[in-house]
């Protein structure tokens, strides 16, 4: 299911090199271990002015908040940005040296080199002004009826939705396209279409009271016109006011977050006549066709009354005006690689308006991420060769199977689960398919042309590339061993319809990950992830997907009601949480990613406690097993993050704040006692009170 994105992490010493070098206390010393500094823990990062009974976040990292400096060219700084650094650095290495090993042509090595020097080649890029999306912009002009509207819309169809593994709902086309396995039958992969067409990251933004999402508003509006003024638009403000106007019609059209996040409100399987039908407006077979999905007799509609309010749209709105929005939408996707002013104003708004971000990152960062991304897997194969040894990787393994057994073993000792639902639960679990690293399989990249010179046209056809690569695997079995993170990504995934997970290589490592550490930082930190990511698979969205990926709800009706209302009070102990002055989470929206750290904790927990065999916890820097678990797990979280973006991730993100997420530790009993947590406290829990999943 949904990647924990930055919110997975190890803690983290001051420097990557010293985190690098430190050793782990072994033996008799284990116990008399008196140093400040362990892997994976700093101690010079707590406030102890802070009892952790009252925010353990901020008694975790508290100390390292106050001093911290967010760079200039990012939204937040911590634990995982600090190895996207790092990550970012080998990479570039990488992708930077890849033309002097002088490999062979239309290999994906020279794809990755000629797809870099293209990049910044910032002299052609300026020197070829906006020719490269000359030939869109003239297609957009030649649109004369409905029909060719249609078509157009269609053509630009791309893969860049992903509702059940990445929880990205959002695509700046009118309509976005998810292709896995059907959700009633699991053996074939069909097409999912998802509403799109907004320029800003959510509905939201056209639709709040929230006063800065007004004044966002407002900056937008002058960003329209500003670009729409660079590309040479003689009336680029009416056009804005148009284009702005038309965009908050889509945005009253579109259907909410929780809705879209509701499976059963998805599965609505349409025939070609059904789309005409059910959403006049838009000429349905002009469409499909121009997306090459003209052969497919069935189409999911995932937001039945988005896809109709927005046909409707196509239908009734001018066509001059949805041209100017196809134009404003051609030239501000391609802006980052177009010349300077584009980039820049399109920087300007979408990361330092949006985000709060006040400068750029350098280009050579830009076009490492940009290689990175485009040639994801080809990138990552080159990756792992250099920076995943094989022990690693088989280190991963044995702490997945353990916390998998402990998941099995609490499976057994639920009282309140009835024997039916208990075997599908353990069913489902014994076929659970873990990637570690990277997959089995690497995809072949011989299709793709990447040329010298065009930046822009080898970003837009590695795009198409992919697009093309879902749509092949229309109508065929599903694989379920297809990994959907690339090997250098700091992330990690559930699968639901496949019944997987995905743990990158890039997450695996230090700060995240030590290889020989201390098993209780190591269960702390990524035990907890992984735990996290098992669990997804048994939540208010995984508990719907049976074994072999099918819609189906394996759960007795007595056994529904329970965790529909112990799940109930974690949406209310979330709902409670102030994130910013007068914005909260919401519990429902954050549901299934808060019920995955509640649980995914508590499997850790056990897991590492069935790790030591039956033996005390050593003592290391005069912290015991239990404190350095639960700090690992806290300094994890450990963030400092700008408010725009913070106040964009409440609307878009079905993440509760990594600062909140620290605060799940008030669920576990094994948490109150090392730190001495007492009634009155605000974290306090009865024990009546503390959710108990799994």
């Amino acid at each position: 299911m949904q990647p924990i994105r930055s919110l997975l992490a190890v803690a983290v010493m001051s420097g990557i090199a010293a985190l690098l070098a430190a050793s782990v206390v072994s033996g008799a010393d284990q116990t008399t271990a008196a140093s400040n500094m362990n892997v994976g823990i700093d101690l010079s990062y707590i406030d102890h002015s802070v009892k952790p009974g009252d925010d353990f976040f901020s008694y975790a990292n508290g100390a390292w908040v106050k001093t911290a400096q967010i760079p200039a060219d990012r939204s937040a700084t911590g634990p995982t940005q600090e190895l996207e650094d790092l990550t970012a650095k080998r990479t570039a290495d990488l992708i930077q040296n890849m033309a002097k090993t002088q490999p062979a042509a239309g290999t994906s090595n020279r794809k990755i080199a000629d797809f870099y020097a293209a990049y910044m080649d910032e002299a052609g890029v300026e020197k070829r002004g906006l020719a490269p999306i000359k030939a869109e912009l003239d297609q957009i002009d030649a649109i004369k009826t409905r029909d060719d509207l249609a078509r157009v819309l269609g053509s630009q169809m791309r893969a860049d939705v992903d509702p059940i593994n990445a929880t990205n709902f959002q695509t700046e086309n009118l309509f976005g396209l998810f292709i896995a396995q059907g959700l009633e039958d699991p053996s074939h992969n069909i097409a999912y279409l998802m509403q799109g067409g907004l320029g800003m990251p959510s509905r939201d933004y056209y639709l709040s009271h929230d006063p800065e999402m007004a004044a966002d508003r407002a900056k937008y509006l002058t960003y329209v016109g500003a670009l729409l003024k660079l590309a040479g638009t003689t009336d680029a403000d009416t056009q804005a006011a148009a284009i702005m106007a038309l965009e908050t019609k889509i945005a009253q059209a579109q259907e909410s977050l929780v809705d879209s996040e509701d499976i059963h409100k998805a599965n609505n399987m349409w025939t070609m006549a059904d789309y005409a039908q059910k959403a006049p407006g838009m000429n349905w077979a002009a469409y499909f066709n121009a997306a090459g999905l003209g052969d497919q007799k069935q189409i999911d509609a995932w937001q039945p009354a988005a896809t109709t309010a927005i046909a409707a749209l196509v239908g009734s709105e001018p066509i001059d005006t949805w041209k100017q929005l196809l134009r404003y939408h051609a030239i501000d996707s391609a802006a980052p690689l177009l010349p300077k002013a584009f980039a820049d104003l399109n920087f300007k708004f979408y990361s330092g308006t949006l985000e709060g971000v006040p400068a750029q990152p350098e280009r050579w960062k830009r076009a490492v991420d940009a290689t990175s991304s485009d040639l994801d897997y080809a990138v990552g194969r080159v990756y792992v060769q250099k920076y995943f040894p094989p022990e690693a990787k088989v280190e991963v393994q044995d702490m997945v199977k353990n916390l998998i057994a402990t998941f099995n073993e609490r499976l057994d000792t639920l009282a309140w689960m009835t024997p039916a639902t208990r075997a599908k639960a353990k069913a489902k679990l014994a076929t659970l398919r873990v990637g570690v690293g990277y997959p089995d399989t690497w995809r072949d990249y011989s299709a793709l042309v990447v040329q010298a010179g065009d930046a822009l046209g080898n970003h837009e056809r590695a795009i198409e590339f992919r697009y093309r690569y879902q749509l092949s695997k229309l109508g065929k079995p599903v694989d379920r061993g297809e990994w959907w993170m690339t090997p250098q990504l700091v992330d990690a995934v559930n699968l639901p319809v496949q019944n997987a997970l995905n743990f990158p290589a890039a997450v695996l490592q230090p700060p995240f990950f030590f290889p020989h550490g201390d098993a209780a930082v190591n269960y702390g930190a990524t035990g907890a992830t992984i735990g996290h990511e098992i669990s997804h698979s048994f939540d208010n969205l995984g508990s719907e997907f049976n074994a072999q990926g099918k819609l189906e709800n394996w759960w007795t009706p007595q056994d529904a009601a329970h965790f529909k209302a112990t799940t109930q009070k974690l949406v209310e102990q979330y709902n409670h949480y102030e994130a910013l002055p007068g914005l909260y989470v919401n519990g429902q929206q954050t549901l299934g990613e808060n019920i995955a750290d509640v649980a995914g904790l508590a499997v850790a927990y056990a897991a590492y406690h069935r790790s030591l065999h039956g033996k005390p916890a050593p003592v290391i820097g005069g912290l015991t097993g239990d404190e350095r678990f639960f700090l690992a797990y806290a300094q994890s979280w450990r963030v400092k993050i700008r408010d725009a973006e913070l106040r964009q991730r409440l609307s878009t993100d079905v993440h509760a704040p990594d600062n909140i997420r620290a605060q799940a530790v008030r669920n576990i009993d094994g948490w109150y006692a090392p730190f001495h947590v007492q009634p009155g406290q605000k974290l306090y829990l009865s024990p009546d009170n503390r959710v108990k999943i799994w």
